[in-house]
């Protein structure tokens, strides 16, 4: 696909164009280089880098930025000015909520210690993984090397600088676990079991005593 460069009009039309069974908005600044699924939504002044993989029926908000290389998978919510930067890989049914951060470098610095300018070659492009159905709050920041778990919860504003469990709700500034949700969104109440219920949607949940 080509890129839709923004055209200075404030008179876009309300509805995105269709781009090969997917949708840009007019001013949405997307790769040719970027491989889009089909239903997809990109929408006002969001860009998408060269490289970036977005999968089948997602949507990605106002403002929002999507790196190089970033992989991203299907039905994926990507709220306004979410921040996915390279060395991400969203899976399936993940939501990022406005203005998350997903951060790439455990070193930053602009400069090396002679004085010179960084480079490309000058550091090393950190990862971070959100698993299937996981959820970021709106404000989150994940800092590189962090693993969100199949359907965890980030609360908001929250900074998560370790691993979050399958099921997990992490909260706070550094983010510690503070119970456990079940696929609906939902907390669940454990049992002496090791098991979850949740009042809201009536499922019961497994959760390993190493989580604990």
């Amino acid at each position: 696909m080509q890129s839709r460069p923004f055209n200075g009009q404030n008179n876009a039309p309300a509805v995105a164009a269709p781009t090969n069974d997917f949708f840009v908005h007019p001013t949405a600044d997307v790769s040719p280089e970027a491989q889009i699924g089909k239903g997809t939504r990109i929408w006002h002044r969001a860009q998408v880098r060269e490289g970036a993989v977005l999968g089948e029926g997602c949507i990605v908000g106002k403002d929002a930025y999507i790196d190089m290389d970033v992989h991203i998978g299907s039905h994926v919510k990507i709220q306004n000015s979410a921040l996915i930067y390279h060395g991400a890989t969203l899976e399936d049914g993940v939501f990022i909520g406005p203005q998350a951060c997903l951060t790439n470098d455990l070193y930053p610095r602009a400069i090396n210690p002679d004085g010179s300018l960084k480079g490309a070659d000058d550091w090393e492009v950190g990862e971070t993984v959100i698993r299937y159905g996981a959820s970021i709050g709106a404000g989150a920041i994940i800092v590189t090397g962090v693993e969100v778990g199949r359907f965890a919860m980030v609360g908001a504003g929250a900074v998560v600088t370790r691993n979050v469990p399958a099921h997990g709700l992490v909260l706070g500034v550094p983010a510690r676990l503070a119970g456990y949700v079940c696929a609906c969104g939902a907390r669940i109440e454990m049992d002496a079991e090791h098991q979850g219920h949740c009042a809201r949607c009536g499922r019961t949940l497994e959760i390993g005593a190493e989580n604990q």
